[in-house]
């Protein structure tokens, strides 16, 4: 399973993404293991970003607080952080 892994260039890009939002939330002080994460993926052209957004387990009846990531997919750098009201 993991050599077929290894050769998807989505789930490689997907995983890269991961790794450089999960950093990037953790060194602005978010709790990414106690989080809820969505992942959308946004196209641009022929190209796409992830967005990747952090929010609270616990989000009934609960507004903002939400961080959210986008990754460029062909580079894995960040575009932008957002953090909600």
């Amino acid at each position: 399973m993991i050599d077929e892994v290894l050769q998807d260039d989505l789930a490689m890009s997907l995983a890269r993404a991961m790794a450089m939002a999960n950093r990037q939330a953790r060194e602005i002080g978010n709790d990414v293991a106690r989080s809820y994460i969505t992942i959308t993926q946004l196209a641009e052209g022929d190209q796409f970003v992830w967005r990747i957004a952090y929010g609270p387990r616990d989000y009934v009846g609960r507004r903002g607080g939400d961080l959210i990531i986008d990754v460029d997919a062909a580079d894995g750098g960040i575009r932008q952080v957002l953090h909600g009201q």
